[in-house]
């Protein structure tokens, strides 16, 4: 998703907003809401929601109290309190919505611990804040040398700074535990800066990052997702999917969010669907489940002495022999259940127009006619004469 500031330019170029990663229209953010009520202006009397939700580095957003009530929109670049010094960030939602999305992550309206709005960033602000953006491509490279020269088992994989330059929070992922506190000195004597290190999950680790999925688009985690799931092999197996790790699994390493997307659809259809397990006793022998299809509701059964020749029967039938069976009786065979839906698919797929071929309205190509006439009567050259 892009803003009209990302459409092209002079000569083909795009021509951006320039703002490094930070959206001034709020269009190209990550995560980003849709103020459906900006246009709506407040009945008489009421005053506008006190809170707003600020937006820092990648998909990092929290609310802040707009104490002196000012006038904020969407892209306003504003400075927040933080724990020493002050933040700097972008608006991306006021109003009402606010008020949803806080209910949503249960932050209560009530709690005089929650952080203020200083005021409206100024060009000195926002310069120091730009500056210090500039130097984390740096500083999490030479960080990360720090971090393999003392053998640490983790990965620095982002860096933020604060908007006063004062304090950097690194976030790292590891396995088990670390002991990053000669690191961290290090890397403050290295730096000259407050250090904060924040372990987060592979999943969060993705969020942050971004990239594009298998699928072709954007990360669901960086775009839109907002809560992580569980996501178990059982999902897969529902749906029918190969076990293979490495189509499954997401660029987070783990399994994909998406397989979540289906499943309880999957699970409906499956609540008066045959176990794959079932087996089926016939006179000829017993015959076990080899292959489901839960949309067209068949099932594929073969003997056990010839698995490869495989019967396909619908659920209706198969429930059918499964309760004759519990009654301790066997049907004849497969091959009857199967000839009947043989039968039925000829009937629903017969061509009864006639126009099976593609190409019928082509125009059918003239053959040329040798004039053999003409070859009979055509003159022997000079030197056959």
């Amino acid at each position: 998703m892009a803003c009209s500031s990302c459409s092209t330019g002079v000569a083909g170029q795009p021509r951006g907003c320039k703002n490094n990663g930070t959206c001034g229209t709020d269009g190209c953010n990550k995560l980003t809401v849709f103020d459906w009520l900006s246009n709506m202006s407040l009945p008489n009397g009421q005053r506008p929601f006190e809170f707003v939700e600020v937006r820092f580095k990648n998909s990092r957003k929290e609310f802040f109290r707009n104490s002196e009530n000012l006038p904020l929109i969407i892209g306003d670049v504003v400075a927040t309190q933080a724990k020493s010094g002050h933040d700097v960030g972008t608006v991306t939602l006021t109003g009402e919505l606010v008020r949803v999305q806080m209910k949503k992550k249960k932050a209560n309206q009530e709690d005089r611990t929650i952080p203020k709005i200083y005021r409206k960033a100024s060009q000195r602000d926002i310069d120091i804040w730009q500056k210090c953006r500039n130097k984390e491509e740096e500083i999490k490279k030479r960080s990360r040398e720090i971090a393999i020269s003392l053998n640490l088992q983790m990965k620095l994989s982002d860096v933020e700074f604060q908007g006063d330059g004062s304090k950097a929070t690194f976030y790292y992922t590891a396995e088990d535990r670390v002991d990053f506190r000669q690191l961290i000195k290090d890397m403050a004597k290295a730096f000259g800066i407050r250090i904060e290190m924040r372990q987060i999950g592979y999943r969060q680790e993705a969020q942050r990052l971004g990239g594009i999925g298998s699928c072709g688009r954007e990360l669901c985690c960086s775009t839109w997702l907002t809560d992580f799931r569980s996501v178990s092999t059982a999902s897969a197996r529902y749906q029918q999917l190969a076990l293979n790790p490495q189509k499954l699994a997401g660029q987070c390493g783990k399994l994909k969010c998406c397989l979540n997307y289906e499943l309880d659809m999957y699970l409906e259809a499956l609540k008066d669907f045959p176990s794959q397990d079932s087996k089926l006793q016939t006179q000829r022998g017993v015959a076990f489940c080899q292959k489901a299809d839960i949309f067209k509701e068949t099932l594929w059964f073969s003997y056990r002495d010839d698995p490869s020749m495989w019967h396909a029967l619908n659920k209706a039938q198969v429930h059918e022999i499964l309760e004759l069976n519990r009654k301790n009786e066997k049907i004849t065979s497969l091959e009857e259940y199967a000839q009947e839906n043989l039968e039925d698919e000829k009937m629903v797929f017969e061509n009864v127009v006639g126009q099976d071929s593609l190409n019928r309205f082509d125009r059918p190509k003239k053959r040329k006619k040798r004039n053999k006439k003409k070859r009979k009567n055509k003159p022997k050259s000079a030197s056959n004469a």
